[in-house]
């Protein structure tokens, strides 16, 4: 279960970049409303390096555990207070004003997540998949429900797509939401008809939503030009040279199921980590003779998720047909625009999931912690800028969804005390309040179990 130091450096900034961004959201605005604010700090623990301001006195710390941050705000609360200061403490300021500060986090990384993405979408632009459908597989849920090749999708249960991503999400979310799916099709002729897929039970949907699963199981796959399952070049001493398989190869079947073109083969071996399968091929082109051999399908980890791999290529690079691909340089309104739309969208969709995981709809292994995040931390960092800044995108807004949750030690749920406070007249009391916080840590630690429980299923399968 090892992690590459690049993984675990990646993700040190990464938690740096938005700790930071997240708590000079709550520094901000409470410097703004008339908060004493005692301390900015990244990290837990022993202080590695200390600024104090000579007009706030606000200490300005880097610590040695960067995995957190906090900002300390004067409260009577933890001790006494000067007279002096006494309307800068945090228990002495409106209601309103504490719950302003509380929020300025969340807020912060939300407002983070939106310019940056507006930001790329300046620089590079937008590039989109038409949702035009292939072929689905056979027997899935897709073509049950009558999705034929060259299809495009106008909308998920009523909802208008204008993207393959979109299709992705609206499905996502039909699968969480327990809600039956239909898709609004448009023929190659230009006519219009529904596709409803099959009810499926709660056991099925969270299947559909284990990320191992995820929405191939519906069928769908993105319209390519077809390409022969025709094995170019094979990695020396992988699975696919030890069995005896040569470039030039074409694959006709993997474990008696007919295998159609190249994209089919990639599935089918992807859905076999670790297993033995029977693989039907022919050599020597249409005339040859066929023969079967038994590959033992290598194990692969792709976004945390084990996958069968034979380590060889196709003889033809498959392509997006011509006009599938859009692509955009839109100005800066139209940019803010863009990365609003997304950053609400991607926000919805978590939602739907954790609601969804509540509800018993989603799998729970959708759920990651920080060996997970890690990993996809120096996987995008590898891959290049672009990646690693999408990957804080969609970090940063976890992070503002998740702190908005109502549970105490968080600041949704702190926000949710200030506001009882509010109502109520008058204080909670110190049992309330302890109470409240091991709740609060009780559920946090119970998250990180699970999320930690599947970083390890993920890593020995």
């Amino acid at each position: 279960m090892s992690i590459s130091l690049w993984a675990v450096a990646s993700f040190l900034v990464a938690v740096c970049i938005l700790v930071t961004v997240h708590e000079f959201g709550h520094y901000w605005v409470a410097r703004k409303l008339g908060f004493k604010v005692l301390r900015f700090s990244v990290g837990f623990g022993r202080p590695l390096w200390l600024r104090r301001g000579q007009r706030s006195g606000t200490e300005y710390v880097f610590a040695a555990v960067p995995l957190g941050g906090y900002v300390k705000l004067l409260d009577e609360r933890e001790g006494p207070v000067a007279a002096a200061e006494l309307a800068q403490s945090f228990t002495r300021r409106p209601h309103w004003q504490r719950i302003a500060v509380l929020l300025a986090g969340p807020a912060a990384n939300f407002l983070f997540a939106i310019l940056l993405l507006a930001g790329m979408v300046l620089v590079s632009g937008t590039t989109e998949l038409r949702p035009l459908q292939g072929l689905p597989l056979a027997n899935s849920p897709a073509a049950r429900a009558g999705v034929h090749l060259g299809d495009e999708v106008l909308a998920v249960n009523g909802r208008t797509v204008s993207s393959q991503a979109d299709v992705c999400f609206g499905l996502t979310e039909g699968v969480a939401s327990g809600k039956p799916l239909t898709l609004l099709l448009r023929a190659a002729n230009g006519q219009q008809r529904l596709a409803p897929f099959p009810l499926m039970t709660s056991g099925d949907r969270r299947a559909l939503t284990d990320p191992a699963s995820a929405l191939d199981c519906l069928g769908l796959q993105v319209q390519r030009l077809p390409v022969r399952a025709v094995l170019g070049e094979l990695k020396a001493g992988g699975p696919a040279q030890r069995s005896g398989l040569r470039p030039g190869d074409e694959i006709l079947s993997i474990n008696n199921e007919p295998v159609r073109d190249y994209q089919a083969m990639v599935v089918l071996v992807r859905a076999h980590p670790g297993d033995d399968i029977a693989v039907q091929y022919r050599r020597g082109g249409a005339g040859g003779a066929t023969a079967t051999t038994r590959v033992a399908v290598a194990v692969d980890m792709q976004d945390g998720v084990r996958i069968g791999r034979i380590q060889a290529g196709p003889l033809q690079i498959p392509e997006f047909p011509p006009g599938i691909v859009r692509h955009a340089r839109p100005g800066p309104i139209a940019a803010l625009g863009i990365a609003c739309g997304e950053a609400w969208a991607m926000t919805r969709f978590q939602v739907h999931m954790i609601w969804g995981m509540l509800a018993g709809e989603v799998s729970v292994k959708n759920l990651g912690g920080p060996i997970a995040i890690a990993r996809y931390a120096g996987d995008s960092a590898a891959a290049g800028v672009g990646v690693f800044l999408a990957f804080l995108v969609q970090i940063s807004l976890m992070l503002g969804f998740m702190n908005l949750l109502p549970i105490p030690i968080l600041d949704g749920g702190q926000v949710l005390m200030q506001s009882i406070e509010w109502l109520k007249g008058s204080p909670l009391s110190e049992r309330m309040q302890v109470a409240g916080q091991q709740l609060g840590i009780a559920l946090v630690l119970l998250l990180l179990g699970l999320a930690l429980y599947n970083d390890i299923s993920r890593q020995f399968g």
